[in-house]
């Protein structure tokens, strides 16, 4: 995730990157599956549109799985568009912004934002407690999805 967002972007276009949860929903689909679709079920690699809006269909197994699935943003219960929002300044912390000021500027109840920045801290320091070749293969994927 820091590394997705490793540059710092003006509020202009942050709000425009991430205006809506569609945006959001295409930029997690193409860092998730990019071309390389594979199932979780089956490990078929043939795919079609799901039933949900960016999501795949196995055509094999018939296994709908949405960009969210296994992402930090799966039962995420509030616009995934905020989400992104307090995830883009949680990984460029050269100022930490509290939860209360996020409940603010985003109108979500405080404990809603320092939950979901609590669940961001706690993967971040899961990624950096990893042994360096599982990090070198999460930053891998993370560069070949920064060049799409």
């Amino acid at each position: 995730m820091r590394k997705i967002f490793k540059d710092e972007l003006d509020e202009e276009f942050l709000k425009q990157l991430f205006e809506d949860d569609e945006k959001c929903l295409k930029f997690l689909s193409e860092i998730k599956w990019g071309e390389d679709f594979v199932c979780r079920k089956c490990g078929n690699t043939n795919y079609c549109h799901g039933k949900t809006p960016y999501s795949r269909r196995c055509t094999r197994c018939k296994h709908d799985e949405s960009p969210l699935v296994n992402t930090i943003f799966h039962n995420c219960k509030f616009p995934l568009s905020k989400a992104f929002y307090i995830a883009y300044y949680v990984c460029n912390q050269k100022k930490s912004i509290s939860s209360y000021e996020f409940a603010r500027r985003l109108s979500l109840r405080q404990m809603t934002c320092w939950k979901f920045k609590d669940k961001l801290k706690k993967a971040l320091s899961k990624i950096e407690d990893m042994n360096p070749s599982e990090r070198l293969e999460i930053e891998k994927i993370l560069i070949l999805s920064e060049e799409k």
